[in-house]
């Protein structure tokens, strides 16, 4: 997974510029609903590495929000209107007998590293606790 970011220097926003992935996920049976998963799941990924936080309450012990009512999640205007994911088409004999695999949570799962190194790459600061907020970018002492 390869993602590009914009970030701006003095307001710490971060936008998604580009991304490509390609990923092997056995035999391919409907190639645009295996790619719609795909992006499905960078949306996911970039929702979870730039928005979406759960806050703790330690002392009462439960999670402050019950719901999505707050959470931020990505819209049509935070991602790219072309987004590069390909398939390593193979026949995976371990995956049952149409040799396919699952792809939903599979596409999710490098997008947070790859946006880290992305924003490290733009600005030289190394975000080790997501969302990467705007917070952290612009604190000099994070």
């Amino acid at each position: 997974m390869f993602i590009e970011v914009g970030v701006d220097p003095d307001l710490g926003l971060l936008r998604l510029r580009r991304a490509t992935g390609v990923y092997s996920v056995g035999a391919v049976v409907n190639e645009r609903t295996a790619r719609s998963q795909l992006i499905g799941g960078l949306v996911w990924g970039w929702g979870m590495a730039a928005m979406e936080a759960s806050h703790f309450e330690p002392n009462l012990g439960h999670w402050l929000s019950q719901d999505l009512a707050g959470v931020p999640l990505p819209v049509n205007a935070d991602i790219p209107s072309h987004i590069d994911m390909s398939f390593v088409d193979e026949f995976d004999p371990h995956a049952g007998p149409l040799g396919s695999k699952g792809i939903g949570e599979l596409s999710a799962t490098g997008i947070a590293a790859a946006v880290a190194n992305a924003v490290f790459d733009a600005t030289g600061r190394r975000v080790r606790d997501l969302p990467i907020t705007p917070k952290k970018l612009l604190d000099p002492r994070m």
